[in-house]
């Protein structure tokens, strides 16, 4: 019964989704495709007449790319196209024409689109190209000499087309160049351009008006001789001072023939639509039913774990891919009950990281008082002895002993402050590129001071430099932090050399600062990057340092991407860092 009751579902509720929808696009396609084609024709080939007209008013094109434009036109749009003025008299050039080269030394533009209206395949068929000798019988342009209106031309012994007045002239010349339509377009209603001239002008006042308004036209249009259907597109256009429209007809005609058609082929393709949804819903309902009724089988006997009577269901689609899953469940339980006892382990680790991390915060908080207790007694007793009516010799000296001490203080937080930003990732690099060497000496001018206290010489030997691509200010804090490094624990009277070089390897910038002094114990080499650690407890306060500065450094080095260390050199230490 279930499995009754599921195929019927199935093959009711397929039913009638198909044939709800099936008739859906039976409808649309009857009562809405005929305007909706019509506006979709309309809405594109204004859209490209539009775009076009565009190009010719702000461009100053030659003959030959308007001619070039006119023919994209018509290849995109399936519509002929002039430009006329509002008489309705064209101002360009025929896309379809011949230059001729005639004996006496003249060029000579044959106008075809006529001549191809009524005999588009004969003159396909003459096959003419650049160099051929032709003649061309025809009447000239009451306006423009070198242009000619052809009723016969003929090369060779072929001819096409009939004389059609008294007054023709003959032409023969070589041809210079040649453009005629491709594919199809001799049969796409040029002769239709020239009667939908004669029908739609002289424009009317109203119409002029809306055209100098510069309002584009979009006009329905029953030929009169055939009964077709029509839009005539009028673009204006301002040249040279002068209004100039852009005129087109495209047909609406096919659509509503083949409408017509399809309304009669809908009534037998509707019936044998009604009988092949009926065969694939039932097909459908027990290609989907028979399966989904095993798989419940295999179900019931898995809920009492019993595995060992499954079998698979042979089939290549998702069904048969559930059905293999189920029989590949009970091996993977014990992939599961490793992959907890894993992922166990990997919270042991998560956890063993959170302890670790907080007892580095401890291990800060513990510095950072340590460090801040020194200064503050001081300041506290030094305070006292001001309370206390000091003699006044001293006064200063207290004052001055203060000021001092929180100045320190004021650097130790700031530095502090940094470094949890840093270590944050709450800072947004700004990289620009500049030359490191520059910053160093305007750094070096800066703590003139401090190295002359101590007798200790800066030496900049930049060889081969390139920019580098970094944060100025937070570079800058780097590499004055690294001079101020240098200069504390460099012996007096010695130098302080910064080489800033190209390595030709890898083509990366190297910067090496050494200094003359005390060696770091080669199993602190890694250390010295923490924070708050010093190879003497003591040195901080002989010094100045606050115990953050490498710190800084290195997360303001690690933040880049930059490869840096430090090593021991006979006589002193070097630090170096590699920019990528």
């Amino acid at each position: 019964m279930r499995k009754r009751s599921i195929t019927v579902k199935l093959f009711a509720v397929t039913s009638i989704f198909f044939l709800v929808f099936y008739a859906m696009i039976m409808i649309f396609q009857l009562v809405f495709f005929d305007r909706f084609y019509q506006h979709h024709k309309t809405k594109e080939a204004a859209k490209h007449i539009h775009q076009l007209a565009e190009g010719y008013e702000q461009n100053s094109w030659s003959e030959a790319e308007l001619t070039k434009q006119t023919l994209s036109y018509i290849k995109k749009t399936k519509s002929p196209l002039t430009i006329v003025d509002t008489e309705g008299y064209q101002l360009v050039q025929d896309p379809f024409n011949i230059m001729l080269d005639t004996e006496d030394g003249k060029i000579v533009e044959v106008s075809l689109s006529l001549l191809i209206t009524d005999y588009g395949k004969q003159v396909q068929a003459l096959n003419i190209a650049k160099g051929d000798t032709v003649i061309v019988q025809g009447e000239t342009d009451a306006l423009v000499s070198s242009v000619i209106y052809p009723s016969i031309i003929t090369k060779n012994s072929s001819s096409v087309g009939e004389s059609q007045a008294e007054n023709e002239v003959t032409i023969k010349g070589k041809v210079k160049s040649i453009s005629l339509p491709k594919g199809k377009v001799a049969s796409r209603g040029l002769g239709i351009l020239y009667d939908a001239l004669l029908e739609w002008f002289p424009l009317q006042e109203k119409q002029i008006k809306q055209l100098s308004r510069g309002e584009s036209l979009k006009l329905d249009w029953v030929e009169s001789w055939s009964g077709k259907h029509y839009l005539v597109l009028m673009e204006p256009i301002k040249k040279d001072g002068e209004m100039q429209i852009m005129f087109s007809v495209t047909s609406l005609q096919e659509i509503r023939d083949t409408n017509e058609s399809l309304r009669i082929f809908y009534v037998y393709i509707g019936i044998a639509g009604f009988i092949l949804i009926l065969l694939l819903s039932l097909f459908f309902s027990r290609l989907v039913s028979r399966p989904l009724i095993k798989l419940n089988e295999m179900a019931k006997k898995m809920v009492h774990l019993d595995f060992s009577s499954l079998k698979p269901i042979k089939q290549k689609d998702e069904l048969g891919s559930l059905a293999n899953n189920m029989l590949v469940m009970a091996q993977n339980l014990d992939v599961a009950l490793n992959g907890l006892k894993e992922a166990n382990g990997k919270l042991k680790e998560d956890m063993e990281k959170r302890l670790q991390m907080e007892k580095e915060q401890r291990e800060f908080f513990e510095h950072a008082s340590h460090e801040l207790k020194t200064p503050l007694s001081i300041v506290k007793s030094f305070a006292e002895g001001l309370q206390d009516g000091v003699s006044p010799d001293k006064q200063d000296h207290y004052i001055e002993v203060i000021i001092e001490e929180s100045e320190k203080m004021e650097v130790l937080i700031k530095n502090m402050l940094d470094l949890a930003k840093l270590e944050n990732g709450v800072i947004k690099l700004r990289k620009t590129s500049f030359l490191l060497s520059e910053m160093i000496e305007d750094l070096a001018n800066k703590l003139f001071c401090i190295a002359r206290e101590k007798n200790v010489v800066i030496e900049i030997m930049p060889k081969n430099e390139q920019h580098i691509l970094a944060d100025y200010e937070w570079m800058e804090r780097v590499m004055k932090n690294l001079l101020i490094n240098a200069i504390r624990h460099s012996e007096p009277d010695s130098v302080i050399r910064i080489c800033i070089e190209l390595d030709q390897e890898s083509g990366n910038s190297v910067f090496q600062i050494e200094n003359t002094g005390p060696q770091i114990p080669e199993e602190q080499l890694d250390k010295i990057w923490k924070r708050f650690y010093r190879a003497e407890s003591s040195r901080s306060r002989m010094t100045g340092g606050t115990g953050l500065g490498l710190a800084i450094v290195q997360q303001i080095l690690s933040l880049h991407g930059f490869h840096y260390g430090a090593e021991n050199i006979p006589g002193g230490v070097r630090f170096y860092i590699h920019f990528r």
